[in-house]
């Protein structure tokens, strides 16, 4: 619940940035910028694990409202939904520090899109992160293709790199 005001002023931002002609292409990086509060803190007093994840929330909740999605989630009903997320966490963040979210869609697959998203501080990448995400709706995926014909991208997935074709190519295994 206290991201819910994050989340109100991502959006108007983007919708703002895509009304005003500031839309980014489908394969462009978008970036937000954060502060850690005390709300974001673990008991190590660093912005706590999930949180991380959370604020990658709305970086793509940005990348989809600036890249010209908005409209057709809405009108198809489309739910943004994560398969899988694989993250690397590098430096910590702490209490009032600022960051950079920087968010892009790396590749895609027949049913998939592979987002990377990239903390940055003055200090370097604080964490990085690939999500496996895709929209559905009525009980199916839709395909990205049909995404990208939603809005106006006629373009083929860049090469999707090693760590991410390994990565996704790993079967699930219980843990013992």
């Amino acid at each position: 619940m206290n991201l819910i005001f994050r989340l109100i002023a991502v959006t108007v931002m983007a919708v703002v940035a895509a009304w005003r002609g500031r839309r980014i292409g489908f394969l462009d990086s978008g970036s937000l910028r954060f502060r850690v509060w005390p709300t974001d803190l673990d008991v190590n007093l660093h912005m706590t694990n999930a949180r991380y994840f959370s604020l990658m929330d709305l970086g793509r909740t940005d990348l989809m409202v600036r890249v010209g999605l908005g409209r057709a989630i809405l009108r198809n009903r489309w739910q943004p939904v994560l398969g899988a997320a694989n993250i690397r966490f590098r430096r910590s963040l702490k209490p009032f520090q600022r960051f950079t979210l920087v968010s892009r869609v790396l590749c895609w697959d027949d049913k998939y899109i592979f987002i990377e998203h990239r903390m940055e501080t003055d200090s370097g990448t604080a964490a990085l992160a690939v999500v496996q995400g895709a929209f559905v709706a009525r009980g199916r995926v839709i395909p990205p293709s049909e995404v990208l014909a939603a809005v106006g991208a006629a373009c083929d997935s860049p090469p999707m790199p090693d760590s991410v074709a390994a990565w996704r190519g790993q079967p699930l295994t219980a843990v013992a």
